[in-house]
């Protein structure tokens, strides 16, 4: 099932996509906690404005050093870098990457998203499935100048907008062998599959939840599967999974 959230007259609201007509039949409710339950209000694909799938009550938790890759190839026995996103960083489809005055260089990462669906803690890796509500496209957005340069990388990545989701939540899918790609105004700049990622996803929400309290919609990104790619203001950025989606956002200038 592919669950999307619209915007609507009403308000920002759920619905679950209609695969052979695209279509959106919205919910009454969050169907994290209350099921898939629709009132008979559908929306045309062409009229949907999407928005986050999901929006975390607390954080977006970032694993770097994650995917067996060329130019590195990371111990799995260590702990990996870890960061942190608010969820002010956290925007949808189409909303534009703001660029702070203070960037220099604004680039970009395409991840495998993970959606937590239930308040945990210190989860074994034999049960963290129980946990997961579903999967989404990520954009680990960064300036890579003040990345460098600060002794940590709050400001370097998590300035508002800096993390993209979308376009949809997809609640069974099976992650161990999709391919992820990133494109510059259409252009494919990476490209790169889960089969590489050196800590599986059970592997992460165990690790995540041994260092915080994992709250329903917190959001774990889980490493990028090629380097980061440069693109700064005037350019689309796309981020896809496959079997997920794309996930497309313009880059402007905070003017």
């Amino acid at each position: 099932m592919k669950i999307a959230r619209l915007s609507l007259d009403q308000g920002p609201r759920f619905a679950v996509v209609d695969e052979a007509s695209g279509a959106y039949h919205v919910l009454a409710d969050d169907p994290m906690y209350a099921g898939v339950s629709p009132t008979g209000q559908i929306v045309s694909a062409e009229d949907a404005n999407l928005v986050a799938p999901m929006l975390p009550r607390s954080k977006v938790i970032g694993f770097g050093d994650n995917y067996n890759r060329p130019d590195y190839r990371p111990d799995p026995t260590t702990v990996p870098t870890t960061f942190l996103k608010p969820n002010t960083a956290v925007v949808g489809p189409n909303v534009p990457i703001v660029a702070p005055k203070w960037s220099g260089n604004i680039i970009h990462e395409a991840e495998l998203a993970v959606v937590i669906s239930r308040l945990c803690k210190d989860v074994p890796v034999e049960r963290a499935n129980e946990v997961i509500f579903g999967y989404t496209v990520g954009n680990d957005v960064a300036d890579g100048v003040t990345q460098k340069s600060d002794l940590q990388w709050a400001r370097a990545k998590g300035f508002d907008t800096s993390c993209p989701v979308g376009p949809v939540i997809v609640t069974d899918l099976d992650v161990t062998d999709l391919e992820i790609t990133l494109s510059v105004d259409g252009e494919v700049k990476g490209r790169g599959t889960t089969a590489d990622l050196a800590r599986s996803v059970p592997e992460l929400i165990a690790l995540a939840s041994s260092m915080f309290t994992l709250l329903p919609g917190d959001i774990i990104l889980t490493g990028a599967a090629f380097p980061s790619i440069p693109a700064g203001p005037g350019t689309e950025v796309t981020c896809a999974v496959e079997r997920i989606g794309k996930l497309r956002n313009p880059v402007v200038s905070d003017e």
